[in-house]
């Protein structure tokens, strides 16, 4: 397999690709030029625009499509790759019991301003995401789930309360960085509340984080778009209870 690809259309190594945007301009020809005119500056030459909706007086919604010449250069792509092995929830349990001998304390929430719950939902309720069920289903587990906009303060003061080992943070809103905003807020109060061996491991997601910020954000972990309970369980295990976690004292 070439290290080296390109977008892929109707044929192989075509280069078309689709990007949608919108203009705060009306919907017109004009704007409609303005659409290609900027997709030619992003590099599609030709392009044509396939979709335009207006959105209210004043703003247009465009999606364009047309074929670009830059390359993907597959061996300087950088992701994170999962340092951890993956857990059956009996494998958790047990882990749990031999190591802790008493259940793993996490608490959960959306903070701030965001009442998206679905991501959080998603890992907690023991429904779960993606045919596995989620940390309730853990007996070994103890989980509380705080719900939406829960400030920062309280859920310092709830993980307090709850003695918890984790605290897990999921946010969905990312107006004007407002998720990034909000996790800093969180990690910073946390250090100051806890000593640093005593500190909650501190979990952020959602589907517009980088995994890669952990350390900018002050967290210890990131999960983004399509965690699963599964693996964010499988984390918390090795982070907690494994001889590698060794300098965190349990809660």
């Amino acid at each position: 397999m070439s290290n080296i690809v390109r977008p892929y259309g109707d044929t192989t190594g075509d280069g078309m690709a689709q990007l949608s945007f919108t203009l705060p301009v009306s919907h017109d020809k004009r704007a409609e030029g303005a659409a290609l005119q900027l997709a030619g500056k992003m590099g599609m030459d030709p392009a044509m625009v396939v979709h335009a909706k207006p959105m209210g007086p004043s703003h247009t919604f465009f999606v364009v499509y047309g074929r670009v010449k830059h390359l993907v250069e597959l061996d300087r792509v950088k992701v994170v790759e999962r340092d951890y092995p993956l857990l059956s929830a009996k494998e958790v349990n047990t882990l749990v019991k031999r190591r802790l001998r008493r259940k793993l304390s996490v608490v959960g929430a959306c903070i701030g301003t965001d009442a998206h719950t679905v991501g959080i939902d998603a890992i907690l309720n023991v429904k779960g995401f993606a045919g596995e069920k989620g940390l309730e289903y853990y007996r070994e587990l103890r989980v509380l789930n705080l719900g939406a906009q829960v400030t920062v303060p309280d859920l310092v003061e709830r993980a307090r309360a709850e003695k918890a080992d984790a605290v897990l943070v999921s946010q969905v809103v990312t107006q004007r960085d407002a998720h990034l905003h909000n996790v800093r807020e969180m990690s910073a109060a946390f250090r100051e509340a806890f000593p640093a061996a005593r500190r909650p491991l501190l979990v952020a997601g959602g589907p517009r984080f980088d995994e890669h910020a952990a350390a900018e954000l002050g967290v210890d972990r990131i999960f983004a778009r399509g965690a699963t309970p599964g693996e964010v369980a499988s984390y918390l295990a090795h982070a907690l209870l494994t001889e590698s976690s060794s300098e965190r004292t349990p809660a």
